[in-house]
């Protein structure tokens, strides 16, 4: 009887130039989750910022490349770096993360290797006029080298379509580790508020898309309606001088942090007024750790939220006032804060488990190997 051998697990390749915020955080749980899933991972991405930190214990191989935000100086060198990289890694897959990484991945492989792309909100969208119209030319052009093209929000796979983006597209939602962001213990120590007003708090890099700056303005409105109301900004980034010059004494800047659950369990309220997303991961983070949160209507903030809350917890984007409204409504009413922290805790564990993202990528790339696919191992908690 012919004895036949295993499938070899597959070696997937990772690239990214985001190493900070949701991308870094998305990419270092599902690297966790494949590896204890059996697959060989290695991550390209450059060697600042906190991904590589996240997964120097993980078990991936890491790769330096390094490539800047900018989609135009460099470019040829970046994508002489990444084809050096491909070439010494010889993966079965490909998985590209962001704009960066997904225009210069499929320039350089253009589809010799099965190639994933997951543009984590759209490069069209963050900036304007001339650009924007390169960007999204250059996504209908590069939809052909990707095989699959993974959208986090069916908001997000909408805008791709209705702007003439022809893809294969899988709809892959963000998913938190349940098991590092969950509620305090019922035996902690209750916060000591020492008569403090009640805490909001805005988890993000300090940068036009997180629309800090229109927070930071309805917060002076906030304060004629609730005096001893506090906000802090947890992270860092280009906007963080500009924001500490608009900034009232009541706003704290906190820096960037290395765990935010600290900051969600403390929070009344936990605030993304984002100019556009593909789905947060930080508003699912708060809520796994039991904090209600308030979003603006950007792709993926209905579907974030449990049905009772896609109302109440949700504003226009780019609308200071009525930011300051609903801050001030909700402030106002503390235990039905309670409540929506309780819901919306409830609504992440049903529905945004690493794990059933890390099993739905599997499956992707399953068709893209012929692969069978197997109940998803949890990662480790490394």
């Amino acid at each position: 009887m012919p004895v036949t051998s295993a499938p070899v697990p597959p070696h997937v390749l990772h690239v990214t130039q985001p190493v900070d915020g949701g991308v870094a955080r998305v990419v270092a749980d599902l690297v966790r989750g494949q590896l204890a899933a059996g697959m060989t991972v290695s991550v390209a991405c450059p060697a600042s910022g906190s991904l590589p930190r996240l997964l120097a214990s993980s078990g991936c191989a890491l790769l330096t490349w390094e490539a800047s935000r900018s989609p135009g100086k460099g470019l040829v060198r970046e994508g002489r770096r990444l084809a050096a990289v491909v070439a010494r890694v010889r993966p079965d897959l490909i998985h590209a993360h962001s704009a960066k990484a997904g225009l210069i991945t499929r320039l350089v492989v253009r589809g010799r290797v099965p190639t994933v792309f997951q543009p984590h909100a759209w490069s069209f969208e963050a900036v304007r006029g001339v650009p924007a119209r390169l960007a999204l030319h250059w996504e209908r052009l590069g939809a052909r080298w990707a095989a699959r093209l993974v959208c986090v929000s069916r908001a997000e796979q909408r805008t791709g379509t209705g702007r003439g983006i022809a893809a294969e597209w899988r709809l892959v939602p963000n998913g938190v580790d349940l098991r590092r962001f969950h509620p305090a213990a019922p035996d902690d120590a209750p916060r000591d508020r020492d008569g403090a007003g009640p805490l909001v708090v805005c988890v993000g890099r300090l940068c036009r898309q997180k629309g800090q700056d229109l927070l930071v303005q309805a917060w002076r409105d906030v304060l004629r309606e609730l005096p001893r109301a506090r906000l802090v900004l947890v992270g860092d980034g280009p906007q963080e001088q500009e924001l500490r010059t608009m900034a009232p004494r009541a706003v704290h800047f906190a820096g960037a942090v290395d765990d935010p659950v600290p900051w969600y369990r403390a929070a009344d309220l936990v605030v993304m007024p984002s100019r556009w997303e593909g789905i947060a991961l930080a508003p699912l983070e708060a809520m796994a750790c039991g904090s209600p949160v308030l979003l603006t209507d950007v792709a993926g903030a209905r579907e974030s939220l449990p049905a009772p809350l896609a109302e109440a917890c949700v504003v226009p984007p780019e609308d200071p006032a009525a930011l300051a409204r609903a801050l001030v409504r909700l402030l106002r009413d503390p235990e039905g804060l309670r409540a929506h922290g309780r819901a919306a805790h409830r609504h992440v564990h049903a529905h945004h488990d690493v794990r059933h993202t890390a099993a739905a990528v599997a499956e992707v790339y399953g068709e893209l190997l012929g692969l069978e696919t197997t109940a998803h191992r949890e990662p480790s908690t490394t």
